[in-house]
Parts: structure tokens; sequence; C-alpha cells
């Protein structure tokens, strides 16, 4: 089994924190070595010279060696004259190395029992008297620890540094485990509710417990889920009402032609009128639901040019005044003269026709409807208000969204497919502008759409 990202991740920062652990007492090991040995090598020399100085002086007062080969402890009472007389700068006592006292024809006259290695590359401390080499007091290296208790102490050192090494190495090991899987717990909420919403969760969430990138990234995978969550039961209610509009005007036509096919309903013009009314409710709905694929796609096309919107709004207004004469309701608007958006004059005319056609199916007869220009800055404000009826405020949030209407009935005849309003939105946003829904001062609905301008109004430097 591969391992995963805690077991990665821990590696990782343990193997760093045991080679930092491994280079560190290596670089102190050898400083603490090299250090011993210069600390050594310094206090013998300095013996050597305390001793040499010290024999020349008993020479001189004897005039040979003879007084030295005749007391083998005279060199031992010295030394521990050097002890007893030393001064703070002297180093610690004990000698770590074997040393020679020599004549001037290098033969041994004191110190260790055992000849004089042929090869000895210590120090060498030639002493003389008025000028002539009388002899010579020489040691050996400082790198030859010779002394049990200076070997002991390195020893010591040695496992001391590494029992150091291997229990930080376990403290960080400890450490690095729980570091790890702390880390890694949001990322494996996360990874956990990734493959909820992969199988069809939407409704999955993760716990945020901070405040850093990871519970950023948490937030997001919350809003994501809840968009999915969203966006599918969008399409569920999509598909129902889409069968359901579909539906209605076949089931109409399927009754319509199997009663003239068993003879209950003769094929009359009127008859055929009826079928051809369902033929173009159904031809309308297919084409308003291409429309707003299109549009939300980003297909549809759009040639845009300077025009003048307060005129396309002009002609929509004399095209529907007639329709809207013959249901008892008036008219009216206020625009300025002109008004040049940078847009589609096609699609423009389809917003303002749908606008025009929703307040006549639903405004209540000897109501009317008004429309309202103004120009701001850099942004032409149109506004559509209604009389009564009105709507509630939860229905005023969903009013642009495809296939709601705000009757409960569902009646065709004054609801119509439910989707001019969504198209509406569309064609606005892409213009660059904004549509929004509010209560209406007559007491029906006010629709609100801003465009922007192609040439902003106002003074000019």
């Amino acid at each position: 089994m591969k391992p995963g990202i805690t077991a990665k991740l821990f590696m990782a920062i343990f193997c760093t924190c045991a080679l930092v652990l491994i280079i560190m007492n290596w670089g102190v090991r050898m400083s603490f070595e090299r250090g011993f040995i210069d600390y050594i090598r310094q206090s013998n020399e300095q013996r050597v010279e305390l001793l040499a100085d010290t024999l020349q002086e008993q020479y001189k007062q004897h005039g040979s060696w003879e007084f030295l080969e005749t007391n083998d402890r005279l060199i031992y009472q010295l030394m521990r004259s050097f002890e007893q007389n030393s001064s703070s700068k002297m180093p610690p006592q004990g000698w770590r190395t074997k040393f020679w006292i020599l004549d001037s024809h290098d033969r041994r006259i004191g110190g260790y029992d055992q000849p004089v290695p042929p090869d000895l590359q210590g120090p060498r401390r030639v002493m003389t008297v008025n000028g002539v080499i009388i002899g010579s007091v020489i040691s050996t290296p400082a790198e030859r620890l010779t002394r049990d208790a200076d070997i002991n102490f390195e020893r010591q050192q040695s496992r001391t540094s590494w029992m150091i090494v291997a229990f930080t190495a376990l403290l960080a090991a400890v450490v690095t485990w729980v570091l790890s899987r702390g880390m890694l717990a949001p990322v494996k909420r996360l990874v956990n509710g990734t493959h909820q919403l992969a199988a069809g969760n939407f409704s999955t969430r993760v716990e945020v417990d901070s405040e850093d990138e990871l519970g950023k990234l948490a937030q997001d995978f919350n809003q994501l889920a809840m968009t999915l969550e969203k966006n599918e039961q969008m399409r569920r209610a999509f598909m129902a009402d889409i069968s359901h509009e579909l539906r209605t005007p076949l089931a109409v036509l399927r009754g319509e032609l199997e009663a003239m096919q068993d003879g209950v309903r003769k094929m009359t013009v009127g008859s055929l009128e009826s079928l051809q009314s369902e033929v173009a409710i159904l031809t309308k709905l297919v084409d308003d639901l291409h429309q707003l694929s299109l549009s939300d796609a980003g297909a549809l096309a759009y040639r845009k040019v300077d025009t003048d919107v307060v005129h396309l709004l002009q002609l929509a207004e004399a095209g529907s005044r007639e329709r809207f004469h013959s249901k008892q309701l008036t008219l009216n608007s206020h625009l300025p003269e002109s008004a040049e958006v940078f847009g589609d004059p096609q699609r423009l005319s389809q917003l303002f026709n749908n606008l025009l056609e929703n307040s006549l199916r639903y405004t209540d007869p000897n109501g009317g409807l008004e429309i309202l220009g103004e120009i701001c800055e850099k942004t032409l404000n149109l506004i559509f208000q209604d009389s009564a009826p009105g709507i509630s405020d939860e229905q005023l949030i969903r009013i642009f969204e495809r296939f709601y209407r705000t009757e409960g009935s569902r009646n065709r005849a004054s609801g119509g497919s439910g989707l001019g309003l969504a198209i509406c939105q569309n064609i606005v946003e892409a213009h660059g502008g904004q549509i929004s829904a509010s209560h209406s001062p007559a007491g029906g609905v006010r629709i609100t759409v801003v465009l922007p301008l192609s040439v902003p109004h106002g003074p000019r430097n």
C-alpha cells in the first residue's frame, strides 16, 4: 500500500530533523575533539617550557646532570612545585603525554623509563647554558592520549552526545507525528468532502476551525457545495417545469386529434385554429428555451453598435399600445430625447417587448404601466412600474428565476412560460447592465433596468 500524505509529511519532517541532528552532533564532536587536543597541547608545551627552564637553573648550580641522575624523584618534586606555585593562568594539573629529559648527546637522563621512539614528532625544548647546549626536554604529541581519565572523558562525551541525539530524535518523531496529523486533519476532511461531492451528495459540508489558508479553502469548499446543491435543486425543478410545460400543449393536441379521429369533433376552421394556437404556444416555449440556453452558454449572437435605446423603447411601446388599450390598460412614458448605448438593437427590443408583455399579462384591467427614463452621468436608468396586483417580498427575490410565475395556478393565458424575465436578465447582463425588481408605488411591480451609456453625459473638460 502506498504511503499517504500524513506518512510522507512525517517522513519528510523527521528525516530533515534527523539529518540536522546528525550534522550538529558531528560538528560539535569535531569542535570538541580539536579544542580538547589543542587544550592538551598548550598545557604540555607550557609544562615543557617550565621544566626546561627549571632544569637549566639546576644545571647552572650543579654544573652537570649528576644531580638528576642520582635523584629520580627530583623531577616529580619539581612537577609538584609547579602545581603548588601555579597562577590562575596555568593549565589544570596532570601531564597528558610522556616526556623524556636528554643530555647534549640525546641520552636519557630522566622522565619516562622507556627509550625515545626514533620517529617521535612531539614538542622539543632545547636547554642551553651560556650558549652551550646542555640537553633537551621532549614529549609525545598531544594527539596521543595516554591518561585513562582523558580517554574515559572523551568516550563519555561521545556516549552522552549520541544519547542526546537519540532522545532528541525520539522527541522530534513524536512532535512531527502530532503536527503532521494536526496539520493534515483539515485536508483529510476536505478529501472526504470531495469524495462525497463526487458521489452526488451535495449537502455535505466540512468543519471550518481556523482562519488560515486551509480555513479559507474549507469555506470555499462549503460555498461550492452550497452552489452545487442549489444548482441541483434548480436542475430538478427546471426539468419538472419543462416536462409540465411541454406536456400541457401536447396533451391538448393529442385530445383534439383523437376527438377528430373518433368523429367526436368535426374538423372545422375553429378546431384547426385551436390546434394552431396550441402549436404556437409550444413553438413559443421551445423558442424561449432555445434563447435561454444560448444566453446561458454565452452563445447568443450579439451584434453591438451604438444604438439609441429611447427610440427602440418608443417603437416597442407603439407596437404594444393597442393591446394595452384592448385590455383597458393605460401606457404612459416619460423618456429623455435620446440615449446611446453600445448594444444589439434586436436583443434590446426583445428586452423591452418582454417587459411590456410581462406587465400586460399581470396587470388588472383599469390599471396601467408607466415607463420612466433618467440619464445619469454614465448610465441610463429605465423604470417599468405597473399597477395592482403586487407580489410579496419572497416573490420579488424569485421573479427572475426561470419557469417561476407569481400566480399559483400556472395558467398559461396569464402567466406565459415563465422564461421572459430570465431572458431579460441575461440580455441586460450581456450589455454590462443590471436589472432588479421592487414594489411599485402604484401597487404593482417595479422593474429597474440600468444600462451603461456609450458616451457618458455630463460636463467635459
